[in-house]
């Protein structure tokens, strides 16, 4: 009897906390890591097609692949580094092991070489060792990245109570983080790159790495021991000699570079583990679902699977932004204005622009309608994403149309493009995140964080193909090309947002009540 009304104390306790604005002082930590974290990786991501095409002079199908690949690998690493954190380092030690591998491989991005031309005979020269480097460097961030990124967002998530009504805002705020550090990134990294020379830019992105790595080290007391190792004794275990587990799985890490080495230049064996690694993942989690876990739960996790499905529609739409939109602001948008003509790379930067201008509206409206009984489901803030990104789309195609052919594209059509792009993200990527944390089962939140990005690598796969499709290097004039791709697309977008309403219901029903 007086264990019970302990209990209801600490709800009604809990419930009061969870009704005040504050939020846990660890949101604070990881949203400064996170920040600079993805400053350094938005940086890269601004002058990467323009490196590749301008510097190592790639054609554009060619850079697509290597741009595809790359994204591909950053998002499909994560279910490794999660399942590892989940089982063995825990977050903490996670985060800044790859935090690590990343300080070292943007500094080695600002190892730029030889430019790469084209001699009398017609053949193309390249500083190998430079381009080995770059791929190198690559390698280690794509290692770095699947460290810390699931797991940053998974000490987010536990920081809250599962049905702490904060939660989605807390995501939102820690999303906004994100979108800061991009749009700094975008700005001067681009500019530097473009301006002053790549390894300025490069450089000047793994600066912010080393900040936000620093600053995580000093903030870890502010987690609160969320993100520590679920077994940290098995950790000291002596495998070989003096070789603990801890160091084991490091060196194992490090040696993981090197085969990420190769692969990022082979985007054929990139699709192959892809898709070995999503059915493998899958089996895992469906086992897991039918012989470990209840009704409900098994329901859950399912539809966060049928909605992580959903989300690789929008994401190999959206992240053309990175690549065919990139080369398309470069070639065919007019970029002048009051005379002064913005670098294409730093047009990177709307996209997060938007975003910090309009997440806060965005979690004041979810509150809003929550209020009303209103809101619209996950389910629905899907199809209400993927429909935006269709927009997004078709609105760089009628700013081509009204152009004309071999004309340039007046710039208000991209910065069109790229609110509608991001009114449909703020609608799902966030949302996504939160979704994950609170459908799955505890012991598989890591996992279950990387499968989420796991379906983001798929659509960045994908999304590669797509940009070769853009690629200017054939027979038609650029507009012609670039429209071609993006009514495609547009379409994809609109339609697919019209089948998966269809499914909303079920989706629903599946949650439980989860919102």
């Amino acid at each position: 009897m007086d264990i019970t009304i302990e209990q209801e104390q600490s709800e009604q306790e809990q419930a009061k906390s969870s009704s005040k604005v504050t939020h846990p002082p660890g949101l604070a930590v990881c949203f400064f890591m996170e920040m600079w974290e993805r400053f350094s990786f938005y940086g890269l991501k601004a002058l990467l097609i323009f490196y590749l095409t301008q510097h190592f002079l790639f054609s554009d199908a060619d850079a697509a692949d290597i741009f595809g690949s790359y994204f591909s690998l950053v998002y499909a690493l994560p279910i490794f580094g999660g399942l590892l954190a989940d089982r063995y380092l825990g977050g903490r030690k996670a985060v800044f092991f790859g935090g690590i591998l990343l300080c070292l491989g943007h500094f080695g991005m600002a190892f730029e070489g030889e430019q790469a031309f084209t001699d009398n005979e017609g053949k193309l020269i390249v500083d190998q060792v430079a381009l080995q480097t770059f791929f190198f460097s690559l390698a280690l961030i794509i290692v770095g990245v699947g460290m810390l990124k699931p797991n940053i967002s998974t000490i987010v998530g536990k920081l809250y109570h599962k049905n702490d009504p904060r939660r989605d805002a807390g995501f939102t705020i820690f999303y906004m983080g994100i979108n800061i550090g991009s749009a700094l990134a975008s700005i001067g990294c681009g500019y530097l790159g473009q301006t002053y020379g790549w390894n300025y830019g490069f450089g000047l992105a793994g600066v912010g790495m080393l900040i936000g790595l620093v600053g995580f080290a000093f903030g870890q007391p502010k987690l609160n021991g969320v993100a520590e190792s679920p077994q940290p004794q098995k950790l000291k275990q002596s495998l070989f000699g003096r070789l603990c587990l801890e160091h084991a799985i490091y060196l194992g890490l490090f040696a993981s570079v090197f085969v990420v080495w190769q692969l990022v230049q082979n985007h054929a064996a990139v699709g192959a583990l892809l898709g070995s690694t999503a059915i493998l993942a899958l089996i895992v989690v469906i086992w897991f679902c039918l012989q470990k876990s209840g009704k409900v739960e098994r329901e859950q996790m399912f539809a966060a699977l049928g909605l992580t499905l959903a989300s690789v529609v929008f994401f190999l739409s959206f992240e053309q932004t990175g690549s065919s939109m990139n080369l398309f602001a470069e070639r065919v948008v007019d970029r002048v204005v009051w005379g002064f003509e913005i670098p294409s790379s730093t047009l990177q930067a709307l996209n997060a622009i938007f975003i910090v201008l309009l997440a806060p509206l965005f979690a004041k409206l979810w509150v809003y309608l929550a209020s009303k009984n209103r809101e619209p489901s996950t389910p629905m803030k899907f199809v209400l994403g993927i429909f935006q990104v269709g927009l997004g789309f078709a609105s760089m195609a009628v700013g081509i149309l009204i152009a004309g052919d071999g004309n340039s594209v007046n710039l208000f059509w991209l910065v069109l493009a790229h609110l509608l792009l991001t009114t449909g993200e703020l609608c799902l990527s966030p949302i996504g995140l939160s979704m994950i944390t609170k459908l799955s089962i505890p012991r598989l939140a890591g996992l279950m964080m990387g499968i989420w990005f796991l379906g983001t690598a798929g659509a960045q796969y994908i999304a590669g193909i797509i940009a070769k499709f853009a690629s200017t290097d054939g027979g038609l004039s650029p507009s012609q090309v670039y429209y071609d791709t993006f009514s495609g697309i547009a379409w994809m977008g609109i339609i697919s947002a019209l089948v998966f309403v269809l499914f909303v219901p079920l989706l629903k029903r599946m949650m439980h009540n989860v919102h």
